[in-house]
């Protein structure tokens, strides 16, 4: 959906974004891609060069609550049933109200919208709007792509309110190039010179151990990295697993460490003891390692950090919410490659042979590279198409957040109250974002 500069007015362009079923999405740039292409058969990520956060995100955003208030005010738009028959082809009631649905955000053009057959151009406007919604694009109205149809148009404002709430908290510099992780599309992008240059299938928090949202700057790479177990997940994790299996620490190559880094043998802790624990679990370097081959060093607060990883595994599936609050990076040795290219000798061929050499080595970046880890639900593109993404975390819960966001810019928010667009709530207070203490750590 495009959203058109004057309020209340919809005026939509549909989508044209080709979409690829990789992990490693090269951008078309100056550069060739370094990153060998993933197996077939990954959630889908887009192609497009237009980033998912710029400057020009929170104003496009806020044009696009106006649109689709729009919507709400004329009625909103048509609830397709659950046993629809909407396959290509296919003809009756179900599809009628298919091509209405698509119409309302434009994805389906206007002059299309009469008819009860699904043809080519119904084929096109399913695959656009799959394509604006991080789903499969396959053209085919399947389950997913029906229920993502039959969200309520309220619903897809509250999620563009709350992703404003989130960006006027938000305290971000960008540069001429920076790196953004969008937590619910499970997606990084490396962008230079408002372009993606790369874009990568990342694999995020749990709902338990939820990615935090945060502002910070690249600094470092680190090669062949130990690992660190944080104390929440020793508790939640490691004791458990031996308190069941005594051999687990071992066969893991992880080393019981005291207070001065001495190490411990496993065999004299009390592992079903309740107390906090008084030693530390550090990983060896190298096969097995939780952080793979790579660690991508940000400071912030949470100690949350980008990495490879050993499970590669969830790269290939449409959930990608499986780790404790880092994100894992498909494809980390070409992001890592991307952020060393200002520093001499240290392109992808050094930096294979230096994990290939096997010692922990920190190689610092000569500019540190602005990154941002954003919870973005509903968010709008430059080429003023508007994209959604589940709410995995329940950051956007109806209870106690109002329809119109909580911001600190009057010129939008007087704007959004001159168009009558206020709902009431309870609380006007916008909710707050779960902070992060067990985590993949350092």
């Amino acid at each position: 959906m495009r959203v058109a500069a004057i309020p209340l007015v919809i005026s939509i362009v549909s989508a044209t974004s080709a979409w690829s079923q990789t992990a490693t999405v090269p951008i078309p740039s100056p550069r060739p891609p370094q990153a060998a292409q993933a197996p077939r058969g990954i959630a889908a990520i887009s192609q497009s060069p237009l980033p998912t956060y710029d400057e020009g995100t929170y104003q496009r955003i806020s044009a696009a609550m106006l649109s689709y208030a729009g919507i709400e005010v004329r009625g909103g738009w048509p609830m397709l049933p659950t046993a629809a028959k909407l396959a290509p082809g296919s003809s009756g009631a179900d599809v009628t109200l298919l091509r209405q649905r698509l119409s309302a955000a434009d994805d389906l053009p206007y002059e299309k919208i009469d008819g009860d057959v699904s043809d080519d151009a119904v084929t096109e406007a399913v695959r656009r709007f799959q394509a604006r919604h991080g789903l499969l694009v396959t053209g085919g109205v399947d389950r997913a792509t029906l229920a993502a149809l039959n969200v309520p148009v309220k619903k897809r404002i509250r999620q563009l309110a709350a992703t404003l709430d989130r960006m006027a908290e938000l305290n971000f510099t960008f540069g001429q190039r920076y790196v953004v992780v969008n937590i619910p599309a499970t997606v990084a992008e490396a962008v230079e010179g408002d372009k993606v240059m790369r874009r990568y299938v990342v694999v995020v928090g749990k709902t338990d151990r939820p990615s935090p949202t945060l502002t910070t700057t690249i600094n470092a790479v680190n090669i062949n990295p130990t690992w660190t177990v944080p104390l929440s997940i020793m508790k939640k994790d490691i004791i458990t697993k031996m308190r069941k299996d005594p051999g687990y620490v071992g066969r893991m190559r992880m080393r019981v460490l005291d207070a001065n880094g001495g190490e411990i043998d496993p065999r004299s802790v009390d592992w079903k003891s309740d107390r906090s624990p008084n030693f530390t679990i550090r990983q060896d370097a190298g096969a097995g390692n939780a952080l793979g081959a790579l660690r991508i060093d940000m400071p912030n607060p949470h100690a949350v950090y980008m990495h490879d990883t050993n499970h590669k595994e969830f790269f290939s599936r449409d959930y990608r919410f499986h780790s404790s609050g880092c994100a894992r990076v498909a494809e980390v040795r070409d992001l890592a490659t991307w952020l060393l290219e200002d520093n001499q000798n240290w392109g992808r061929r050094e930096l294979d042979a230096a994990i290939a050499k096997g010692g922990s080595q920190t190689v610092r970046l000569t500019h540190k590279v602005p990154v941002a880890w954003v919870y973005f639900t509903g968010w709008v593109t430059r080429d003023d198409t508007v994209h959604f993404r589940d709410d995995v975390y329940t950051h956007d819960d109806e209870n106690g957040r109002p329809l119109i966001a909580h911001v600190t810019r009057p010129p939008i928010q007087t704007a959004a109250r001159a168009s009558g667009f206020i709902l009431q709530s309870a609380d006007t207070r916008p909710a707050p974002i779960r902070q992060v203490s067990h985590l993949d750590s350092q």
